[in-house]
Protein backbone atom coordinates (compact mmCIF):
# COMPACT_ATOMS: atom_id res chain seq x y z
CA UNK A 1 0.00 0.00 0.00
CA UNK A 2 1.33 3.33 -0.73
CA UNK A 3 1.27 6.33 1.88
CA UNK A 4 1.11 9.95 1.87
CA UNK A 5 4.58 11.91 0.59
CA UNK A 6 3.20 14.97 2.87
CA UNK A 7 2.20 12.79 6.19
CA UNK A 8 3.03 9.40 5.43
CA UNK A 9 -0.59 8.02 5.73
CA UNK A 10 -2.06 5.08 4.26
CA UNK A 11 -3.77 5.74 1.21
CA UNK A 12 -6.73 3.85 0.34
CA UNK A 13 -6.13 1.18 -2.99
CA UNK A 14 -6.70 3.20 -5.54
CA UNK A 15 -6.96 6.53 -4.70
CA UNK A 16 -4.34 9.86 -5.19
CA UNK A 17 -6.00 11.78 -2.41
CA UNK A 18 -4.70 11.34 1.47
CA UNK A 19 -7.90 10.93 3.83
CA UNK A 20 -6.21 12.77 6.59
CA UNK A 21 -3.77 16.09 4.80
CA UNK A 22 -5.38 15.96 1.58
CA UNK A 23 -2.25 15.75 -0.37
CA UNK A 24 -3.08 14.53 -3.24
CA UNK A 25 -0.10 11.98 -4.17
CA UNK A 26 1.26 11.02 -7.82
CA UNK A 27 0.84 6.86 -6.72
CA UNK A 28 1.21 6.06 -10.23
CA UNK A 29 4.39 6.91 -11.06
CA UNK A 30 6.18 7.88 -7.57
CA UNK A 31 8.51 5.01 -6.42
CA UNK A 32 8.29 3.17 -10.20
CA UNK A 33 9.24 5.44 -12.20
CA UNK A 34 11.98 8.66 -12.44
CA UNK A 35 10.10 11.03 -14.95
CA UNK A 36 10.55 14.66 -16.12
CA UNK A 37 8.23 17.14 -17.41
CA UNK A 38 9.01 17.97 -21.32
CA UNK A 39 5.74 19.85 -21.82
CA UNK A 40 3.32 21.40 -18.97
CA UNK A 41 0.80 21.72 -21.19
CA UNK A 42 0.34 19.49 -23.97
CA UNK A 43 -2.15 20.03 -26.91
CA UNK A 44 -4.36 16.83 -25.42
CA UNK A 45 -6.91 17.21 -23.13
CA UNK A 46 -7.39 15.28 -19.56
CA UNK A 47 -10.79 12.88 -20.44
CA UNK A 48 -11.58 13.59 -16.74
CA UNK A 49 -10.41 17.11 -15.63
CA UNK A 50 -11.05 18.89 -19.26
CA UNK A 51 -7.32 20.30 -18.82
CA UNK A 52 -3.86 20.26 -20.68
CA UNK A 53 -1.77 17.05 -20.11
CA UNK A 54 1.58 17.14 -19.32
CA UNK A 55 3.79 15.00 -21.39
CA UNK A 56 6.62 13.52 -19.41
CA UNK A 57 9.65 11.50 -20.21
CA UNK A 58 9.72 8.01 -17.97
CA UNK A 59 13.37 7.72 -19.00
CA UNK A 60 16.53 9.39 -18.34
CA UNK A 61 18.54 7.23 -21.04
CA UNK A 62 16.47 7.94 -23.58
CA UNK A 63 13.19 9.01 -24.48
CA UNK A 64 9.70 7.36 -23.51
CA UNK A 65 7.26 10.20 -23.31
CA UNK A 66 3.61 9.24 -21.91
CA UNK A 67 0.83 12.69 -21.40
CA UNK A 68 -0.09 12.66 -17.62
CA UNK A 69 -2.71 14.86 -15.96
CA UNK A 70 -1.51 16.84 -12.73
CA UNK A 71 -4.80 16.77 -11.29
CA UNK A 72 -6.38 13.22 -10.98
CA UNK A 73 -3.02 11.51 -12.09
CA UNK A 74 -3.91 10.24 -14.99
CA UNK A 75 -2.07 8.69 -17.86
CA UNK A 76 -2.29 8.64 -21.54
CA UNK A 77 -0.68 5.81 -23.75
CA UNK A 78 -0.06 6.03 -27.49
CA UNK A 79 -0.67 2.80 -29.09
CA UNK A 80 1.84 0.19 -28.11
CA UNK A 81 3.45 2.37 -25.40
CA UNK A 82 1.77 0.71 -21.66
CA UNK A 83 2.05 -2.50 -22.96
CA UNK A 84 6.42 -1.72 -23.31
CA UNK A 85 6.23 -0.33 -20.06
CA UNK A 86 4.71 -3.06 -18.57
CA UNK A 87 7.00 -5.51 -20.43
CA UNK A 88 10.25 -3.33 -19.88
CA UNK A 89 9.33 -2.88 -15.83
CA UNK A 90 8.40 -6.24 -14.56
CA UNK A 91 10.19 -9.20 -15.57
CA UNK A 92 11.37 -12.80 -14.22
CA UNK A 93 7.76 -13.74 -13.18
CA UNK A 94 7.29 -17.94 -13.60
CA UNK A 95 4.20 -18.55 -11.99
CA UNK A 96 0.58 -17.70 -11.36
CA UNK A 97 -0.51 -16.33 -7.90
CA UNK A 98 -4.04 -16.96 -8.14
CA UNK A 99 -4.56 -15.54 -4.36
CA UNK A 100 -2.99 -12.09 -5.19
CA UNK A 101 -4.62 -12.04 -8.62
CA UNK A 102 -8.62 -12.08 -6.67
CA UNK A 103 -7.51 -9.70 -4.60
CA UNK A 104 -6.79 -7.42 -6.77
CA UNK A 105 -10.03 -7.88 -8.52
CA UNK A 106 -12.19 -7.72 -5.22
CA UNK A 107 -9.93 -4.06 -4.74
CA UNK A 108 -10.99 -3.03 -7.87
CA UNK A 109 -14.88 -4.32 -8.30
CA UNK A 110 -15.30 -2.68 -4.74
CA UNK A 111 -14.00 0.92 -6.61
CA UNK A 112 -16.47 0.67 -9.53
CA UNK A 113 -19.20 -0.16 -7.68
CA UNK A 114 -18.65 3.10 -5.54
CA UNK A 115 -17.88 5.20 -8.67
CA UNK A 116 -21.70 3.92 -10.09
CA UNK A 117 -23.41 4.88 -6.91
CA UNK A 118 -21.38 8.39 -7.50
CA UNK A 119 -23.02 9.13 -10.62
CA UNK A 120 -19.72 9.13 -12.46
CA UNK A 121 -19.46 9.07 -16.12
CA UNK A 122 -18.28 5.75 -17.13
CA UNK A 123 -17.14 6.72 -21.22
CA UNK A 124 -14.80 9.41 -21.65
CA UNK A 125 -13.54 11.04 -24.61
CA UNK A 126 -9.82 10.11 -26.70
CA UNK A 127 -7.67 13.44 -25.40
CA UNK A 128 -6.61 13.34 -28.75
CA UNK A 129 -9.19 12.74 -31.46
CA UNK A 130 -12.26 13.78 -29.04
CA UNK A 131 -14.23 10.31 -29.88
CA UNK A 132 -15.71 8.43 -26.91
CA UNK A 133 -13.51 5.54 -25.92
CA UNK A 134 -14.13 1.77 -25.52
CA UNK A 135 -13.95 -0.06 -21.92
CA UNK A 136 -11.96 -2.51 -22.62
CA UNK A 137 -10.63 -5.65 -20.26
CA UNK A 138 -6.78 -5.27 -20.17
CA UNK A 139 -5.96 -8.80 -19.64
CA UNK A 140 -7.36 -12.05 -17.92
CA UNK A 141 -8.42 -11.26 -14.44
CA UNK A 142 -6.14 -7.96 -14.41
CA UNK A 143 -9.42 -6.27 -12.69
CA UNK A 144 -8.93 -2.88 -14.76
CA UNK A 145 -11.21 -1.92 -17.41
CA UNK A 146 -9.12 0.81 -19.43
CA UNK A 147 -10.24 3.33 -21.77
CA UNK A 148 -8.94 2.93 -25.04
CA UNK A 149 -9.33 4.70 -28.74
CA UNK A 150 -8.11 2.31 -31.33
CA UNK A 151 -6.64 4.79 -33.49
CA UNK A 152 -4.68 6.93 -30.97
CA UNK A 153 -4.09 5.02 -27.26
CA UNK A 154 -5.21 4.07 -23.67
CA UNK A 155 -6.00 6.33 -20.78
CA UNK A 156 -5.36 4.84 -16.99
CA UNK A 157 -7.21 6.57 -14.68
CA UNK A 158 -5.17 7.13 -11.36
CA UNK A 159 -3.93 4.09 -9.91
CA UNK A 160 -4.35 1.59 -12.56
CA UNK A 161 -0.93 1.49 -13.95
CA UNK A 162 0.07 0.42 -10.20
CA UNK A 163 -2.67 -2.32 -10.39
CA UNK A 164 -1.33 -3.70 -13.82
CA UNK A 165 2.03 -3.67 -12.49
CA UNK A 166 0.62 -5.75 -9.49
CA UNK A 167 -1.19 -8.13 -11.71
CA UNK A 168 1.73 -8.85 -14.08
CA UNK A 169 4.00 -9.25 -10.88
CA UNK A 170 1.15 -11.54 -9.51
CA UNK A 171 1.29 -14.02 -13.16
CA UNK A 172 -1.82 -12.05 -14.56
CA UNK A 173 -0.27 -12.06 -18.02
CA UNK A 174 1.06 -15.94 -17.38
CA UNK A 175 -2.94 -16.49 -17.14
CA UNK A 176 -3.93 -14.68 -20.00
CA UNK A 177 -1.53 -16.59 -22.03
CA UNK A 178 -2.68 -19.70 -20.70
CA UNK A 179 -6.22 -19.28 -21.37
CA UNK A 180 -5.61 -18.07 -24.89
CA UNK A 181 -3.56 -20.74 -25.77
CA UNK A 182 -6.68 -23.49 -24.14
CA UNK A 183 -9.39 -21.24 -26.04
CA UNK A 184 -6.96 -21.56 -29.11
CA UNK A 185 -6.42 -25.44 -28.25
CA UNK A 186 -10.46 -26.17 -27.67
CA UNK A 187 -11.14 -24.32 -31.13
CA UNK A 188 -8.77 -26.57 -33.12
CA UNK A 189 -10.34 -29.80 -31.41
CA UNK A 190 -13.66 -28.45 -32.53
CA UNK A 191 -12.78 -28.39 -36.24
CA UNK A 192 -13.06 -31.51 -38.47
CA UNK A 193 -10.01 -32.89 -39.95
CA UNK A 194 -11.41 -32.14 -43.52
CA UNK A 195 -12.04 -28.36 -42.53
CA UNK A 196 -8.92 -27.62 -40.45
CA UNK A 197 -6.58 -25.04 -42.81
CA UNK A 198 -3.72 -23.13 -42.49
CA UNK A 199 -1.33 -25.70 -41.05
CA UNK A 200 1.63 -23.60 -42.42
CA UNK A 201 0.79 -19.95 -40.28
CA UNK A 202 4.26 -18.61 -39.38
CA UNK A 203 5.05 -19.37 -35.84
CA UNK A 204 5.44 -15.93 -34.80
CA UNK A 205 2.42 -14.82 -35.73
CA UNK A 206 0.46 -17.36 -33.78
CA UNK A 207 2.94 -16.41 -30.49
CA UNK A 208 1.71 -12.87 -30.77
CA UNK A 209 -1.75 -13.96 -30.90
CA UNK A 210 -1.60 -15.92 -27.81
CA UNK A 211 0.06 -12.67 -26.12
CA UNK A 212 -2.92 -10.42 -27.30
CA UNK A 213 -3.50 -8.15 -23.97
CA UNK A 214 -6.81 -6.94 -25.52
CA UNK A 215 -10.12 -8.50 -26.06
CA UNK A 216 -10.20 -10.38 -29.72
CA UNK A 217 -13.92 -8.66 -30.46
CA UNK A 218 -14.80 -4.94 -30.91
CA UNK A 219 -18.30 -3.78 -30.72
CA UNK A 220 -18.38 -1.84 -34.07
CA UNK A 221 -22.00 -0.59 -33.66
CA UNK A 222 -21.58 0.77 -30.28
CA UNK A 223 -18.14 2.66 -31.16
CA UNK A 224 -20.34 4.02 -34.72
CA UNK A 225 -22.79 5.21 -31.57
CA UNK A 226 -20.08 6.61 -29.62
CA UNK A 227 -18.69 8.42 -32.63
CA UNK A 228 -22.06 9.92 -33.67
CA UNK A 229 -23.30 11.56 -30.48
CA UNK A 230 -19.14 12.78 -29.88
CA UNK A 231 -19.79 14.77 -32.76
CA UNK A 232 -23.10 16.30 -31.95
CA UNK A 233 -21.70 17.96 -28.23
Amino acid sequence: MANCISCSAALPAPSNVCEYCGRRNDVDLRGLHQYTVVKPNAERTCPRCEVGLQTINLRNDGRFYIERCDQCMGLFFDAGELEALLEQSVSNVFEINQQRLSAINKELYQRDCANADEGQAFYVKCPVCGDFMQRKNFGARSGVVADRCQKHGVWLDGGELRRLMEWKKAGGQLLHERMAQNKKDAKKRQQPDSMSYGAGRDAAGDAHQNKRIWDAQEDDLLSSIFKLVGKLF
